[in-house]
């Protein structure tokens, strides 16, 4: 162990040397790389937990250098994924941590295999769909995880442990319905974000340290610009689905439904099937069709009002519309059906 590296966590009272010894044996694995998840995976590399595996299915951006902590301008400017970016990034800040950086969308096919060994599942999603499948499988394979959300200056956090208290079935038998705030209609603040991954991450530690009788144990809800908080401690529902009566419906495989992505205008489309895409004979085909680009893991073509990026594993982003219709045309256009 590299004391003077963690010399000031080993004088906190609840982690010492021992807890340093825990933290660098543990794994951690992070779904999701925006806001959130780069918060999570910055502090969880500090911290120096032994190995970090980042989930994620996009690229960088310009605009999510307001909020996600990991990335820079180069980043951007070379879309490269975002999993990609964060184990470079992660790599030069703690050396001793095993960073892996998988370019993956989680889904009922590959998260069980995500997952599986890891001690503890990070949240750092951005939708109600994302964060079932993560209760499900956490669920079904008695792993904790810490449930988090934000938009605009709100967040809420949860910690899940599979067999001892609710789960978020119980708190949320089903998806908020009607109307309701997301990052495309009241945009995000970075402290918003910050804070969350901060207690967040703090029940990660108590999690991976065994100090799980000091979680907070409620849902934890909080206002950043506005100085509310609010906590409720919810009951576990004997008739809860997943918890309950162990019905894991959201890990069931069935056709792959297009996303809407959270702050873009923007739809992913996923192949029904596993398929492996020539980047190069791709870039070939399309480019009497408009401006294509391409690096070691993304293609980016160019063409009337729209941008489509494919990855090596056949996804593809769709920006310039929202409609899941319009999405699928161009992609069976351009890329196959």
């Amino acid at each position: 162990m590299d004391r003077e590296k963690y010399s000031r966590q080993i004088l906190f009272g609840p982690i010492g040397e021992d807890g340093q010894s825990k933290l660098l044996a543990s794994k951690a694995v992070i779904v999701g790389c925006g806001a959130l998840g780069t918060a999570h995976a910055n502090a969880l590399a500090r911290a120096g937990v032994g190995r970090l595996r980042i989930v994620d299915r996009d690229y960088v951006e310009a605009s999510n250098l307001q909020r996600q902590s990991l990335f820079d301008e180069s980043d951007a400017r070379e879309s490269l994924p975002k999993a990609v970016a964060a184990e470079r990034k992660l790599k030069q800040i703690n050396s001793g941590v095993q960073v892996e950086g998988v370019v993956a969308d989680a889904t009922s096919r590959n998260i069980e295999e995500l997952v599986r060994g890891f001690d503890v599942i990070v949240d750092g999603t951005d939708n109600f769909e994302a964060r079932y499948l993560l209760n499900d499988v956490a669920i079904k394979m008695g792993i904790p995880w810490v449930y988090g959300a934000v938009v605009a200056s709100s967040a809420v956090t949860m910690t899940i442990l599979p067999g001892h208290g609710p789960c978020l079935g119980c708190v949320f038998p089903d998806p908020p319905s009607g109307l309701h705030e997301t990052c495309d209609t009241v945009g995000i603040i970075g402290p918003a974000a910050a804070w969350t991954s901060a207690i967040q991450v703090t029940e990660v530690l108590k999690i991976l340290l065994g100090r799980k009788q000091e979680l907070h144990g409620t849902l934890f809800g909080f206002d950043i610009w506005h100085n509310r908080v609010q906590q409720v401690r919810p009951k576990r529902d004997p008739d809860c689905k997943a918890c309950g009566q162990r019905i894991f419906s959201h890990l069931e495989e069935g056709e792959p439904v297009p996303t809407t992505l959270c702050g873009r205008d923007a739809v992913q489309i996923r192949h029904r099937d596993a398929r492996s895409l020539d980047l190069s004979l791709l870039k070939a085909r399309l480019e009497r069709f408009g401006s294509v680009r391409i690096n070691e893991f993304l293609l980016k073509f160019s063409f009337d009002a729209y941008e489509m990026t494919v990855f090596q594993d056949g996804r593809a982003i769709i920006k310039g519309t929202q409609d899941p219709a319009v999405a699928r045309g161009l992609y069976a256009k351009y890329i196959g059906s």
